[in-house]
């Protein structure tokens, strides 16, 4: 691919935009955010909030603990924490850094403050509104769509910023429809490595760090610990235990910040930890790594475009068999082997429901690792899906066509009945 060709600029940008570092579970950060700026608004400490949050904001805040709240699950905490110890300029790092005097505020903040949750019927899927007031003052945030995309500010009623809430979301967003694997493929293979090194390096390091810390310490169900422990030490385990490491401690309240991928750090540590850990094994070059992880990120990013930020369909699917396309070229170089092993890992594990984010993640994200394992396998030894296999069609972006038709339109009402079952008391 021709360098700074308008595609190239595009992939690029996409990957500038996507692989990000965020710290704690981008749901509750998000509500974190939303409400650290609703406070730098007011400005000064409210003593009345409410959140209203869209179905599956609260199914991914539920269950998994927010970071530097003391091991607190839940809205009420990620908001709290958001507003006491909060850096509002800070993104989906709000609150990597608070200052212990105010973190220690968060208890006492909690247990005086009324804080209320509401159920918003929107009909986005990520869907933030944290309204908060002190005496006669007041101010209302909203972020929609993407985790930190304020579409809304008011403070005592006076519209500070509204934006039109579309599909893009952002001016100068990258156009995301241009993407085809054949285009990533091209791409991953050609790009000049120094325009996405300090990405990449980002994506290495802090990946790397907080599986270290899954492996290391007692995290959720351990499922990392577990795998390696009753399955041994093949490539093919560590892959997927490293990655699911990761998650075992990001989703238990580990500190540490991932580089995440979909707006996801299950995501980011799926499709880049089990990549890492193959070109460990094959003694692969520096820059056969970078090229690898372009691969299997653009490759996830392509997939969930379809599917959406959110929805009953786990993300890590799309990641797993990302992290498979990676680890296919890194075996073989071949595009041919890349693509059918896309295809034969989607329709291994397509169907995985979404139930939040918690402990389990970690267990789905092995599964899904395994998958792009097989897929690979399987077509290194003639095997493979064909079309009309069930969900598979032939050609690779029919398939994914297919997958994201399924995620977004027909796991809609499975989405509404997850919810319903997650919320009910």
């Amino acid at each position: 691919m021709e360098k700074n060709s308008p595609i190239y600029n595009c992939y690029v940008e996409i990957l500038k935009r996507e692989l990000v570092p965020a710290m704690g579970c981008t749901e509750p950060i998000a509500i974190a955010y939303c409400a650290a700026k609703a406070r730098a608004v007011l400005g000064c400490l409210p003593d009345k909030v409410t959140i209203a949050a869209s179905g599956n904001i609260i199914k991914n805040v539920k269950s998994v603990i927010v970071p530097n709240t003391g091991g607190r699950k839940g809205i009420e905490a990620a908001a709290a924490i958001g507003i006491v110890a909060g850096d509002e300029t800070a993104g989906l790092e709000v609150i990597a850094k608070p200052c212990e005097d105010d973190k220690a505020k968060l208890g006492d903040y909690l247990a005086h403050t009324e804080i209320n949750v509401e159920f918003a019927q929107s009909d986005h899927v990520l869907d933030i509104i944290v309204k908060v007031s002190k005496g006669e003052d007041s101010a209302e945030v909203q972020v929609v769509n993407e985790h930190t995309n304020i579409t809304k500010i008011t403070r005592n009623g006076e519209v500070l910023l509204e934006k039109e809430i579309v599909t893009t979301v952002e001016e100068g967003k990258p156009d995301y429809e241009c993407m085809t694997i054949e285009d990533i493929y091209d791409f991953a293979m050609t790009c000049d490595i120094a325009d996405v090194q300090e990405i990449l390096d980002r994506q290495i390091a802090y990946n790397t760090a907080i599986a270290d810390e899954g492996l290391k310490n007692d995290y959720g169900a351990n499922i990392g610990k577990t795998l390696l422990k009753a399955y041994g030490q093949d490539v093919r385990i560590r892959a997927r235990a490293r990655a699911a490491a990761g998650s075992d401690a990001r989703m238990n309240g580990c500190e540490l910040p991932v580089v995440i991928n979909s707006g996801s750090g299950n995501q980011g540590m799926t499709v880049s930890l089990p990549v890492i850990e193959y070109a460990k094994e094959l003694g692969a070059s520096k820059e056969q790594l970078y090229r690898a992880l372009l691969l299997a990120n653009l490759v996830t990013l392509h997939e969930k475009e379809g599917i959406g930020r959110l929805s009953a369909y786990c993300g890590a699917v799309s990641a797993g068999a990302g992290a498979g396309a990676g680890i296919a070229w890194l075996c073989t170089g071949d595009y041919k082997t890349v693509i059918h092993t896309i295809v034969n890992a989607l329709a291994i594990t397509s169907g995985i429901v979404c139930d939040g984010a918690k402990a389990s993640c970690a267990a789905k994200i092995s599964a899904a690792v395994d998958a792009g394992i097989l897929g690979f396998e399987m077509y290194r030894n003639g095997q493979q899906f064909y079309g009309g296999d069930g969900l598979v069609k032939k050609g690779v972006e029919n398939t994914i066509r297919n997958i994201s038709r399924l995620g977004r339109i027909g796991m809609k009402e499975t989405d509404k009945e997850i919810i319903s079952m997650m919320i009910e008391p």
